[in-house]
């Protein structure tokens, strides 16, 4: 009997746990998914309002949520624009990484262009976020150390195709007429450095100037400088050649 008695509680101590963990795992998606909700809402003001205009309260209000419920997920306005900030900069990284994957290794300029357009589309489907953090910066609002990772995942794609190129000995014919000044030459070091690949100076200064054009294209596009330039229907084309010229330049 006591055999009995004794399995039985064993079984009853195992449901307990059980219904525990359960309840914690209703409790932890009930989080996530109102989690997700807030920044959803959150992106939606920020079209409409701008950045600037995010209000931890606006959206509690919407969500019909008390004002002091919404801070048990987001302390700050900071806190919420960080969140919305690293999910940016890794739907962008995931894209761009997923996208430079599927290239022949050794076709850099392939490489480059599929780079250059993913983050052109990538923008284009996703115009606030990519304002968010290739816009104007948001006042008062000081980008905290958890957005360095997700911002450099484009980036240290960049950086291993150079580095590729300079194995391959491809990068050696990029034209390099101006020698980098010996200060500015030690941060390009630092920066390949950071990055974990091994680049030349020059080459390091040339990928990062075509990269600022790409992204400076992009901005022109989004933001309206292109308006009487390039017609919308010849814009892909015109990035594509603008990208070309610079997979040219770094000998790709």
């Amino acid at each position: 009997m006591s055999s009995d008695l004794g399995s039985g509680h064993r079984g009853r101590n195992t449901g307990r746990v059980n219904d525990t963990t359960t309840a914690g795992g209703v409790r932890a998606r009930v989080r996530a998914e109102l989690t997700e909700a807030i920044k959803t809402t959150a992106r939606a003001h920020i079209a409409s309002e701008g950045a600037s205009g995010l209000s931890l309260r606006a959206v509690a209000r919407e969500l019909k949520m008390a004002s002091s419920a919404i801070y048990r997920y987001f302390p700050s306005r900071e806190a919420l624009l960080t969140a919305l900030i690293v999910d940016a900069y890794d739907t962008l990284g995931a894209q761009v990484e997923e996208a430079e994957a599927t290239c022949n290794r050794d076709d850099f300029e392939d490489r480059w262009l599929t780079v250059a357009h993913a983050v052109r589309d990538w923008a284009l489907e996703n115009p606030n976020e990519y304002a968010l953090i290739y816009g104007s910066p948001v006042p008062g609002y000081a980008a905290p150390e958890d957005t360095v990772g997700p911002a450099t995942r484009v980036p240290v794609v960049m950086f291993r195709l150079l580095a590729d190129m300079v194995e391959a000995g491809v990068a050696v014919a990029a034209p390099d007429p101006i020698v980098v000044d010996e200060v500015l030459a030690a941060e390009f070091e630092s920066v390949a450095s950071a990055a974990g690949v091994s680049a030349p100076p020059g080459l390091v200064a040339s990928g990062m100037a075509s990269w600022a054009q790409t992204f400076g294209l992009i901005s022109f596009e989004l933001f309206g400088h292109l308006e009487n330039v390039v017609t919308p229907q010849n814009r892909r084309v015109f990035f594509d050649h603008a990208m070309r010229a610079a997979a040219a330049r770094l000998g790709a």
